[in-house]
């Protein structure tokens, strides 16, 4: 039975649907930096945009992306609201179709990469890992999930990686220029995290950390703000904090560090 025929209900609930062109451009070039290896690596390139919204342009852009990594990538959009995919479907072309449903992800195959952008930020942070452990165990060997939150044109973004067993890293990304301490951020932390931005959690004592590295770097202020990021990434690293990746994603404004050492306190 194909995935269109299944008649069972959505798990979740509707979203606002708010979007914007371009505005997951920060995660998409994460998933094809980085992370392009799990899609190369794919015996099946399936991946899902989860809650693309009330328009599927973040769905397209990230189908367009990927396959420059993977031609034969297949990208499937899924939203709960029936008429958002009945004008999305408007778009399906070979590798790009859309698709009814909810977090149960009513897709054949398993997925190498889930995409949910500013979907569980509306639900309670007590809800959170249940969702978490549903999609979870959709996911392909190897595969990936990203539960991330960004404002509303792409300039500050945080997402969350999570293998078929737990959550891997947290990660943010920003835009030079956009922010005068790197801890502002914290408003579009995802909902695991954004109500434990309070003294005594770790995902606070990171924020202090890039703010007080930040701080400390400003003569570098001058040769550009790159080079500052660069600084304080560097600082971070030499205090302890678990920093992934390296010089060439920090120039993209990208920090990325291992969940437990920003995972909330029990």
């Amino acid at each position: 039975m194909s995935g269109r025929n299944r008649t069972r209900k959505p798990v979740g609930n509707i979203t606002r649907g708010t979007t914007n062109p371009n505005r997951m451009r920060r995660v998409d070039r994460w998933l094809t930096g980085p992370q392009a290896w799990r899609l190369r690596k794919a015996e099946d390139p399936l991946v899902v945009d989860l809650g693309y919204g009330a328009t599927p342009a973040t769905a397209v852009e990230l189908f367009e992306r990927l396959r420059m990594v993977r031609p034969d990538v297949r990208v499937c959009g899924i939203e709960i609201e029936p008429e958002r995919v009945r004008v999305a479907r408007e778009l399906e072309e070979p590798g790009l179709s859309f698709q009814v449903g909810g977090f149960e992800l009513p897709v054949p195959g398993r997925p190498v990469l889930v995409r949910a952008f500013n979907v569980l930020r509306q639900y309670e942070e007590a809800d959170v890992e249940g969702i978490w452990r549903l999609v979870q165990g959709r996911l392909s060997p190897g595969g990936l999930f990203i539960d991330g939150t960004c404002d509303e044109i792409g300039r500050r973004v945080t997402w969350i990686a999570l293998d078929s067993e737990r959550p891997l890293s947290l990660s943010l990304s920003v835009r030079f220029g956009s922010f005068e301490l790197p801890s502002e951020t914290a408003e579009r932390l995802p909902k695991a995290l954004i109500h434990r931005n309070v003294p005594g959690e770790r995902i606070h004592s990171l924020m202090a950390a890039m703010d007080r590295a930040w701080l400390e770097s400003a003569p570098l202020a001058s040769f550009g703000n790159r080079q500052r990021w660069h600084a304080m990434c560097t600082a971070l690293l030499d205090g302890g904090w678990p920093v992934h990746d390296g010089p060439s994603r920090w120039r993209l404004g990208e920090l990325t560090v291992g969940w437990d050492s920003v995972a909330p306190s029990v």
